[in-house]
């Protein structure tokens, strides 16, 4: 077993782990390779990653597969990329039951393409009885399109007379995201040196803990996930209160 493994406090778990996957063209252009390549690759750290989590007993993963944004790569890139999501979730489907992970996706997923979107609701459908780890793919995702998305539908209801406009808070808001029922994340990834969110999550992340990493994502490892953690397990979440109003394990004082 790993020692950075051993290293983790067990009873401070985060619930929700999201990750930016970033770097798998440069990785591949390390190599010199196409981009693709990268893309590829970066698939066995979705399933190392998704199985340690699952080991870890953390209930929620959201990785950040396709942006709205990425439409706007080249038209060879994204169709490769359409084909490996279809490959890839059936060819996981096994892995995932037999890691008792239940598939989500987060998005304008009906605009996908049909096979992609089939693939997509065949492996969500499969897995619908997991009760392990919730895998949320964010895919045709951004959070200025979600959050505009909400608006929309909120304010007919408002029009509707369905929901009163005063009554309006945070709670009945976040019923109209994307992310409904999923508890915000407590720990955010990002790999390749970057730093910066890229429209991902911004309401849920708002004291989020973030952690970076100077790896492209195809190399990211367990022990890079376990680091992580262990990061997370050194910060004292304040929530806006004073250390003193925090115990050493997070609890709000009294």
């Amino acid at each position: 077993m790993s020692d950075l493994k051993l290293s983790i406090d067990n009873s401070n778990i985060p619930q929700h782990v999201a990750v930016i996957m970033d770097g798998n063209g440069r990785w591949a252009k390390t190599k010199g390779m196409p981009r693709i390549f990268g893309h590829k690759n970066g698939v066995n750290a979705v399933k190392e990653i998704c199985e340690s989590c699952a080991e870890l007993g953390i209930k929620h993963l959201t990785l950040y597969a396709f942006s709205t944004e990425n439409w706007n790569r080249p038209m060879n890139e994204v169709s490769a990329l359409m084909s490996l999501l279809v490959e890839t979730v059936k060819k996981e489907i096994k892995t995932l039951n037999d890691n008792n992970i239940r598939l989500n996706a987060i998005g304008e997923i009906s605009k996908l393409p049909a096979k992609t979107y089939k693939a997509l609701m065949d492996g969500i459908a499969n897995t619908a009885e997991n009760s392990g780890l919730n895998l949320h793919l964010a895919l045709n995702y951004s959070s200025r399109w979600e959050i505009l998305n909400a608006v929309k539908n909120l304010s007919k209801d408002v029009r509707d007379g369905r929901i009163e406009a005063d009554s309006i808070d945070e709670d009945v808001f976040e019923k109209f995201l994307a992310t409904s029922g999923i508890p915000d994340p407590d720990l955010l990834i990002r790999t390749s040196g970057e730093m910066r969110i890229s429209n991902y999550l911004l309401w849920q992340i708002a004291y989020t803990e973030l952690v970076f990493f100077d790896v492209f994502w195809p190399d990211f490892k367990k022990d890079n996930l376990y680091a992580a953690i262990i990061e997370y397990q050194k910060r004292q979440r304040r929530y806006g209160k004073t250390g003193d109003q925090i115990s050493p394990s997070g609890v709000l004082l009294s």
